[in-house]
């Protein structure tokens, strides 16, 4: 879902100098790689880098077809019109953290990692009762929107279109947790060559504008 607004954007460039119909699905990521892994028939797949390298392996993609496409960080937003903490260093992101009355994060590669953090900080156990994980498909703003979640942690570009919200700011830079995004091609497409000229402009410097303006940078 990270990639959903990025993709949109590209595939309409893509489809407008190239002539090409294009139609990207946005689904979780686990659900996708799911999907894939039980043989629904797809030529791409965009997926955070480690999910891609698991489908090559099991043939599901081709060997070598993988492309690296943006990197994208991840950031904290609150509900409009809360107070806004300060996570400027490790250590007030730490207290913003454990002050919070719920924690939102999603089940992808950021969920993983935050909770991660939570461990190396000694506040796991502290903070388990009061997470709200996004399910799949559903954006962690949505739910700090509505106020079911007062602190939220998801990818910028998942964000920054959704009303309701303040994005107080990246995390800070020592602990900030930065996924590769990536494609590869599915063994069974029928379009190997037009799924490759694709992916060939969604990494040429054309496409770094739209990549920035979705909150992500060129991998």
């Amino acid at each position: 879902m990270a990639t959903r607004q990025l993709l949109a954007e590209l595939t309409a460039g893509f489809q407008q100098r190239s002539g090409r119909r294009v139609e990207f699905e946005s689904v979780g990521g686990v659900d996708a790689a799911k999907r894939v892994q039980a043989g629904e028939a797809f030529d791409v797949v965009v997926l955070a880098s480690d999910a891609i390298d698991k489908l090559v392996a099991s043939g599901h993609l081709m060997d070598g077809s993988k492309v690296d496409l943006v990197r994208s960080g991840v950031s904290v937003a609150v509900r409009s019109g809360a107070p806004v903490p300060d996570i400027g260093s490790e250590d007030t992101l730490r207290q913003a953290v454990s002050n919070a009355r719920t924690l939102g994060y999603s089940t992808g590669p950021s969920g993983v990692a935050l909770a991660n953090l939570f461990e190396r900080w000694g506040i796991a156990q502290q903070v388990r009762e009061r997470i709200i994980q996004a399910p799949p498909g559903v954006p962690v703003a949505s739910l700090v929107a509505k106020g079911e979640v007062e602190l939220g942690f998801q990818q910028l570009s998942e964000l920054i279109h959704v009303p309701g919200i303040t994005i107080v700011g990246p995390m800070p830079g020592p602990i900030q947790i930065t996924t590769i995004f990536s494609a590869g091609v599915c063994t069974n497409s029928a379009q190997v060559a037009a799924v490759r000229e694709m992916l060939a402009y969604m990494n040429s410097p054309e496409a770094e504008v739209a990549k920035r303006r979705q909150g992500m940078e060129p991998a």
